[in-house]
């Protein structure tokens, strides 16, 4: 370890606690939440605020429960399939995953007055549970680059300006704690006397032409929210309702990028950087929601949900192996090392923002309808915080680049069923805003939907597909120049789901 004693000090920049993993990324992740629901809610492009008597009401307005006329169960898996194309300068590679996944679950019971015991103004109340899938983290993308050397890894490892002391007193538990520790630890730098002031100065191995990158990004889990809700009818024209919601999430990442050389003037030849993170935990929110039904034909909707507070456990660690052509630095008397820290964890707060969601549906009769839905979310209102609640003194930095980086957006969903006897087809388009502040990207997501249903007296059967394509942007590494390599990812998944119902 290059001679290095044991420091008892704390990790150098905290890095040794949470800054290897919670920040304004992870805030946005677990906040922008997708739409979902039975086949029937994904069908119609999620605008289901005012539709009601469907199970993703429980999710979009509780009102909406209050529309049932009689109970009713469904089951909902789905199958999702995520192809994506990095772009880093003029190359790009496509890659795909698939994933099985249970898209909605549920029952609810239904309690209406008949036509001979009508002298209570509450004609009916209903209530439901489900389980609704809100994100899907399965994806892969892969990507390689050429750069400079002043826009390389080595680069950010240039940077810090940290002196011996400090990576001295990093050394713990037989490990280092932080990126630039491993990097010492793997002889990709080392310090020098400066001439100039007489003490330690970082510096890096030598780079030599082209500089040859690759990383491979891949994630998993989900978060899937459990609703306990109620619904009313009064008079069949003011429907309310409210439901509690129970947040489970999981995320698993694992980073691996490379940096490869070839000149045999320069004793480097390669390094491989590993990050892995996962995450778990659990939230709850609540939802309050009307429906006003001033005419046959018409129905207006109006949702509200508190911000999910949840409690997160991060696992992670990194590791940095390198490989050289001959000794790095004389003396080192090696030509590879691998350094690792040690298992981390951290426990920690997340409060996400929010939600506002206004809809209306048009109905034709009985053979179609309109819907339409706006939602809004500040997403500068995400919070994090450490896990007795002390968010200023632990995340103010996390939660200052929050509030730098993000901003309100508006989201827009619509769909349209048409209805043949015992037939339905349905088609939606739903596209949530970006939510940055900057325009330098667009970041909005859309969706395209459609379905078929068949339903008779007491049995309905849905099909659904969701076709969502997305924008994001990923540096492997930050320097102070901000000109390090900005990777695009788009990203094109499909889902279908297949609904089967009863109503009882």
């Amino acid at each position: 370890m290059k001679n290095l004693k044991y420091g008892l000090g704390l990790a150098l920049m905290g890095l040794a606690s949470h800054a290897f993993a919670q920040n304004e990324a992870d805030a946005l992740r677990y906040s922008r939440i997708q739409f979902g629901g039975p086949a029937r809610a994904l069908g119609i492009g999620g605008a289901t605020s005012a539709v009601g008597a469907n199970l993703g009401s429980l999710v979009s307005n509780p009102a909406g429960l209050g529309l049932y006329v009689k109970s009713d169960a469904s089951f909902t898996p789905g199958f999702g399939q995520l192809s994506t194309k990095a772009q880093a300068g003029s190359s790009s590679i496509s890659d795909q995953r698939s994933s099985l996944l249970l898209s909605n679950l549920g029952v609810a019971f239904t309690n209406r007055l008949t036509d001979d015991d009508n002298t209570s103004a509450w004609r009916s109340g209903t209530f439901a549970f489900g389980i609704t899938r809100l994100n899907d983290f399965n994806s892969r993308y892969h990507y390689r680059n050429t750069t400079t050397e002043d826009r390389s890894f080595f680069q950010r490892l240039r940077e810090p300006r940290v002196s011996y002391d400090d990576i001295d007193q990093e050394y713990q538990d037989n490990a280092y704690t932080s990126l630039d520790g491993l990097a010492y630890g793997a002889y990709l730098t080392n310090f020098y006397r400066s001439r100039l002031t007489g003490g330690d100065s970082l510096g890096t191995l030598r780079r030599v032409g082209d500089i040859n990158q690759e990383e491979t990004v891949q994630t998993s889990g989900g978060q899937t929210q459990f609703d306990f809700g109620y619904g009313a009818s009064y008079r069949d024209k003011l429907y309310i309702g409210g439901a509690i919601g129970v947040v489970s999430t999981r995320y698993k990442e694992t980073r691996d990028f490379q940096e490869t050389e070839n000149d045999p003037n320069t004793p480097f030849t390669s390094l491989l950087r590993r990050n892995t993170l996962e995450t778990k935990g659990t939230g709850f929110n609540f939802r309050l929601g009307v429906i006003y039904r001033p005419a046959d034909y018409m129905r207006f909707g109006l949702s509200v949900q508190t911000p999910t507070f949840s409690k997160l456990t991060d696992s992670y660690g990194a590791s940095i192996q390198s490989n050289f052509s001959r000794e790095p630095y004389s003396g080192a008397g090696v030509t590879s090392a691998s350094e690792s820290t040690q298992p981390g964890e951290y426990t920690y707060q997340l409060t996400t923002p929010f939600r506002a969601t206004g809809g209306a549906v048009f109905l034709l009769g009985k053979y179609a309808f309109v819907s339409g839905d706006v939602e809004y979310v500040n997403y500068s209102q995400a919070r994090l915080s450490g896990a007795d609640g002390d968010g200023a003194s632990v995340f103010s930095v996390e939660n200052e680049a929050i509030s730098n980086s993000y901003g309100k957006a508006l989201n827009y969903r619509a769909g349209i069923e048409g209805r043949f006897e015992v037939f339905r087809v349905r088609a939606g388009y739903a596209r949530y805003g970006d939510p940055f502040k900057t325009a330098t990207f667009d970041r909005a997501q859309n969706f395209y939907t459609a379905g078929v249903g068949f339903a008779q007296r007491n049995f309905y059967l849905d099909l659904s597909g969701v076709y969502n394509t997305t924008d994001s942007y990923t540096s492997a590494y930050t320097i102070d120049s901000g000109r390090q390599p900005v990777v695009g990812v788009k990203g094109d998944r499909f889902v279908t789901s297949v609904t089967v119902g009863v109503n009882f």
